[in-house]
């Protein structure tokens, strides 16, 4: 892989300030925006699991994002610690460890309740009859987003660099 080519410092968008300014990596910002978004905290209140438990821990997406994104981070800085190497002078294996760590806090955004099943009941609803009429006055694009709706497109929103914009793409 050319690791030149796949990673970059590039944000979609227009950034007020650089990030050399703030002294934070473009990558640092996406965590960031990520763990402020409002997005991301409603996430504690949809649960992972349903588990029949005798004590009263519901654990949450938020709680699994958090977990998920500890593991993604010390994979991605292990993994940028074997390909050093190949990676820019710019990015560190901390840089990518980072990437990882905002595509798994991401990952969740944007999921309805229940999952890949609750995004299979939302495509089936405006599939049929009932659904249909909301979608009239929708262009084709409007309307694909219904018919094909995926909850992980979401969390576009929150992730402005290419690399956690991308990493979030590969979850789906």
């Amino acid at each position: 892989m050319d690791w030149h080519t796949l990673l970059t410092r590039e944000r979609l968008g227009k950034s007020v300030h650089s990030s050399e300014e703030l002294g934070r990596s473009p990558f640092h910002k996406d965590h960031d925006r990520i763990i402020f978004s409002g997005a991301f905290r409603r996430l504690g209140r949809k649960t992972q699991v349903h588990p029949v438990s005798s004590n009263d821990h519901i654990h949450t997406r938020l709680t699994h994002s958090l977990e998920v994104s500890c593991v993604g981070r010390s994979l991605g800085m292990r993994v940028g610690e074997v390909l050093r190497d190949e990676l820019p002078d710019w990015c560190s294996p901390a840089d990518l460890g980072m990437i990882v760590q905002s595509a798994c806090l991401a990952h969740d955004i944007g999921n309805p309740p229940f999952g890949h099943s609750g995004e299979d009941a939302i495509r089936y609803w405006f599939q049929q009859a009932a659904g249909r009429g909301w979608l009239d006055d929708m262009s084709d694009a409007q309307r694909a987003d219904f018919l094909n709706f995926e909850g992980n497109a979401q969390a576009f929103a929150y992730s402005r660099s290419w690399n956690t914009t991308s990493s979030t793409v590969e979850h789906g």
